[in-house]
């Protein structure tokens, strides 16, 4: 279960963040947007992570209503957030993966662009890749629903797990077709 309170302490603190007992889910209030929800652990259970991201999102807009907040919603741009790129769902669901031959591969950059994913060091933000481990993410934030956007990435890092043992056993791969969101 979770134990989240949403102290008046937040409001007046810049930063301030709480986690479970497990450190697999935090709430940082002020770091980069007013707040950010974290649901994150090893090994590969996507479905394990998001269940618990949105049992923990309600609970969190939950004890925000109840104090009488909300948070910014417009129609069309969805979460307004401090950073733009996150408006929309404002979700980034992201993988650490080991890539070594296909981080080589001069079509890697292209692989990505068509499967609307994006890849940073593991540190965050503007941080290189220590070795060919990259952090994968979805690029979109905005136009796509939460579940849509965590297939992308699960579908996605599949097809690059897929390149790298192709690459590995010296078979080509292919670069996929641009993924469209069906509306």
């Amino acid at each position: 279960g979770f134990e989240i309170s949403i102290d008046t302490f937040c409001v007046f603190n810049p930063r301030y963040s709480r986690h479970n007992n497990t450190k697999t889910f935090l709430i940082w209030i002020n770091e980069e947007d007013h707040t950010r929800v974290i649901s994150m652990e090893k090994g590969g259970n996507m479905k394990r992570v998001f269940d618990r991201f949105c049992t923990g999102l309600k609970e969190v807009e939950r004890l925000i209503q109840e104090k009488g907040w909300e948070f910014m919603w417009n129609e069309r741009l969805g979460y307004i957030l401090t950073c733009p790129s996150n408006l929309g769902t404002g979700l980034r669901a992201g993988v650490h993966v080991n890539l070594p031959k296909l981080s080589k591969d001069p079509r890697f950059t292209k692989i990505l662009d068509n499967l609307r994913l994006q890849k940073r060091g593991t540190g965050g933000v503007d941080t290189a890749a220590v070795g060919s481990t990259f952090d994968i993410s979805n690029l979109d934030r905005l136009g796509q629903s939460e579940v849509q956007l965590v297939q992308t990435v699960v579908d996605g890092v599949n097809y690059l797990i897929e390149c790298e043992k192709k690459l590995e056993k010296g078979q080509d791969i292919k670069i996929p077709p641009p993924v469209s969101f069906e509306k």
